[in-house]
């Protein structure tokens, strides 16, 4: 799983190369976490981790050049902005 979550790591940094790379990792985590943990509480069987890597690569090749702007109006995502601390490739 490790290689999947590098792999969308990089596809994110090419879609949004605003984001450091922590910062797009972390995106790419909470992306995979939060679909896994939504299927599950709703009852649907574990699909894989292909099925996951293709779902979060549909959402940044959909929405990657857009995470920093949804995070700006989500307070839930808020502190995902919070680059203070991350370098820039």
């Amino acid at each position: 799983m490790e290689k999947k979550i590098e792999k969308l790591t990089a596809e994110l940094l090419a879609k949004n190369p605003q984001m450091s790379v922590g910062r797009a990792r972390v995106w790419v985590e909470l992306l995979w976490s939060d679909f896994e943990s939504t299927s599950a509480k709703a009852g649907y069987e574990y699909r894989g981790a292909d099925y996951t890597e293709n779902l979060v690569r549909q959402l940044i090749t959909s929405y990657g050049d857009k995470l920093h702007a949804f995070a700006g109006r989500n307070p839930k995502y808020a502190h995902l902005l919070d680059a203070s601390d991350d370098m820039i490739q």
